[in-house]
């Protein structure tokens, strides 16, 4: 998780709660998400606030590539007996 705050602005990053209603999932979610490296978090102010790129939530919402591997049940296409 990156805890840079300079080079940003405001009106690129959105909050927990804005990117859990854009992507229809709860903001524990968005938390986990940002803890796993699913998503790059900036944190910003004496709290800490979370907030994440514009660009890279509505990556999320995108269909994967034809080349990219497909999961089944959690597994990669490959291993699927």
């Amino acid at each position: 998780m990156t805890t840079q705050t300079s080079g940003k602005q405001s009106g690129n990053l959105l909050t927990v709660s804005e990117v859990a209603s854009l992507l229809h999932v709860h903001p524990n979610t968005v938390r986990r998400w940002a803890a796993q490296g699913v998503l790059t978090a900036w944190r910003l102010g004496p709290r800490g606030d979370r907030r994440f790129e514009r660009l890279q939530v509505l990556q999320l919402l995108e269909p994967p590539s034809s080349d990219a591997p497909q999961l089944v049940n959690g597994m990669s296409g490959g291993d699927v007996t």
